[in-house]
């Protein structure tokens, strides 16, 4: 028997790419790359706004999956850039309906990280006919304790970097951190929306990997997106993700039956690991997997194995 992948398959382009205009305001970018013919598999990207990458395309046996790969509102290269009008998680779930019926598609796998995995339950609770299954990295319910944990929480483990983080906002409004950055990250002066950003970006992105790059950090928080992702993430917190209370629990039974496999990292310090113990206690079709030496990063090794692996066990996986 053939030893599982465990590295990320070659790059390639796609073979088909277009714009969906889905209302007066935005235009959703698209691709498709591997096998044309192959099982179709969704990717959705984290965030919210963070926008898909050629690299996100590694995960999938081209020769097997039909991959699809598209930008969220806002996000990557739909326009406008950063636009929080009619940007919501109900819409964001009808531009995935319009682009599988676009496609042509009946039923895909869905394989989603971080916020991706967020919408990824959404989307399956809301049109649970259409989906193969999960793939699910860095779980993220939008409940109150995770957003507290990295807001608060976090600070026992990262105590320099949250201390920037707090201490960049007045001292009269840090009672409310995310409202504080919410209202400079969406001001319309440059200088007092780009510091913003800047100091909310940097915060999160030193979470992410097991060893964190200084200098890595600082280039990814003067990208183009930084700003963009800064808005609709903070547009997403403030208005708890556009989901009811425990939303994405209470509705499992809808896709309880369907096959799932959850990865999350032991020492995930994004999304805290009891997420994905306490879905997986509720999906009798899931398998959960800890990387023992990764974060919430796909890039770090541990998770990536695993993630390349999920992709080629259900290569194996029947559904009707």
């Amino acid at each position: 028997m053939n030893q599982p992948r465990q590295t990320k398959f070659p790059e390639i382009e796609p073979y088909e790419s277009g714009y969906l205009v889905l209302d007066n305001t935005h235009t959703m970018y698209w691709e498709q790359s591997g096998n044309p013919n192959g099982t179709p598999v969704l990717f959705l990207h984290g965030g919210p706004g963070g926008g898909c990458f050629p690299k996100h395309r590694c995960y999938f046996d081209p020769d097997y999956y039909r991959i699809i790969l598209f930008d969220q509102r806002g996000a990557g290269r739909s326009t406008p850039l950063g636009e929080t009008k009619n940007n919501t998680t109900p819409d964001l779930i009808q531009d995935i309906e319009r682009l599988r019926e676009h496609l042509c598609i009946d039923k895909w796998l869905i394989f989603g990280g971080s916020w991706g995995a967020t919408l990824g339950l959404a989307y399956g609770q809301a049109h649970p006919e259409r989906g193969l299954g999960f793939i699910l990295r860095g779980v993220y319910l939008c409940r109150q304790s995770e957003l507290d944990w990295f807001l608060k929480g976090v600070r026992h483990f990262f105590p320099e970097a949250w201390q920037r983080f707090f201490e960049f906002i007045p001292e009269v409004e840090r009672d409310d951190l995310l409202r504080a950055y919410h209202k400079r990250i969406h001001h319309p002066d440059p200088k007092v929306h780009q510091p913003a950003a800047e100091h909310f970006n940097r915060f999160g992105i030193t979470l992410l990997a097991m060893q964190p790059n200084e200098a890595e950090i600082e280039a990814m928080v003067r990208e183009e997106f930084a700003l963009p992702l800064a808005r609709i993430e903070t547009h997403y917190f403030v208005n708890d993700m556009f989901m009811s209370k425990n939303a994405l629990l209470d509705n499992m039974h809808r896709i309880q039956h369907l096959p799932a496999i959850l990865i999350h990292g032991r020492y995930d310090m994004t999304c805290p690991p009891v997420s994905a113990y306490e879905l997986h206690r509720l999906w009798p079709g899931s398998e959960l997997h800890m990387a023992p030496l990764a974060g919430h990063s796909s890039s770090d090794p541990g998770l990536c194995e695993k993630i390349i692996w999920a992709t080629g066990k259900f290569k194996n996986c029947k559904v009707n």
